[in-house]
């Protein structure tokens, strides 16, 4: 998608950076924003970073790495469970699994932050816009980027482009996980699919009403007021954080950038 083409080399450009370091999971959109930030900029100024933990799948691990290999894109291979181990040592104590699962994603952030750093280069993110909107990412962890090239995509969108540019019918067929703990599934914890789930957010962009919503999607109106109501609720994960207006011009109020 050449608009996305467009909007990577503008902001490497902008930022002065030698290139971009993603994390790759070895699902659909972390493979679809390597090909298109390999298509971008050209491989040599494209890296992605796996950080495996000892749940990962050996033949998942090979298999990404296959991808970035066949795109002619460096990775590094860097396993998180030492680093995991030590932070819950230090404050594990009582976490559920969410909280479990926020701890490693946020590991995951300060490793690729480290890369780029090392490279001075830009941190891409993989979120889409059904992500973004419903707040299925963690603050601070995987929402910790610099830019978000599908951000603008819905997840069925994603698909659609990654399977218009031949990316391996395995990712796609895969069902979609953030691997935070085993057995975890996105539309197992969001409690509907994507495609259901995306019908109703573009209804729901198009400013239309929940009765109208249920009429194009054959959703109840239960489950739409569920979707907007978790929109709503995570709307603070989309935000700067708040800040009192104290002067003249605020950051984020009135001083934007």
């Amino acid at each position: 998608m050449e608009s996305i083409a467009r909007f990577l080399r503008a902001h490497v450009a902008e930022a002065h950076a030698k290139g971009v370091v993603l994390g790759l999971s070895g699902g659909i959109d972390s493979a679809l924003t390597l090909r298109l930030s390999a298509d971008a900029l050209g491989p040599s100024r494209v890296v992605g970073v796996l950080q495996p933990d000892a749940a990962y799948p050996a033949e998942l691990l090979e298999e990404t790495l296959g991808i970035a290999r066949s795109l002619s894109v460096e990775t590094v291979v860097l396993p998180i469970d030492p680093v995991e181990g030590a932070f819950v040592a230090l404050v594990g104590a009582g976490l559920d699994p969410t909280g479990r699962g926020n701890l490693k994603a946020r590991i995951r952030m300060t490793v690729l932050y480290a890369e780029a750093r090392r490279r001075l280069s830009l941190v891409l993110g993989t979120g889409n816009k059904s992500e973004l909107l419903t707040g299925y990412f963690t603050k601070y962890g995987d929402g910790g980027v610099d830019l978000l090239p599908l951000g603008d995509l819905y997840k069925t969108e994603v698909r659609d482009l990654a399977a218009q540019l031949g990316l391996p019918a395995s990712i796609a067929a895969r069902a979609p996980t953030a691997g935070l703990w085993p057995g975890q599934t996105d539309e197992g914890e969001l409690g509907i699919t994507y495609e259901l789930l995306d019908r109703i957010l573009r209804g729901m962009e198009e400013l239309r009403s929940p009765a109208d919503i249920a009429r194009l999607t054959g959703a109840d109106l239960a489950q739409i007021e569920e979707v907007a109501h978790r929109v709503a609720l995570n709307r603070h994960k989309r935000r700067l954080p708040p800040i009192p207006k104290l002067s003249l011009r605020t950051v984020g109020v009135d001083w934007r950038d």
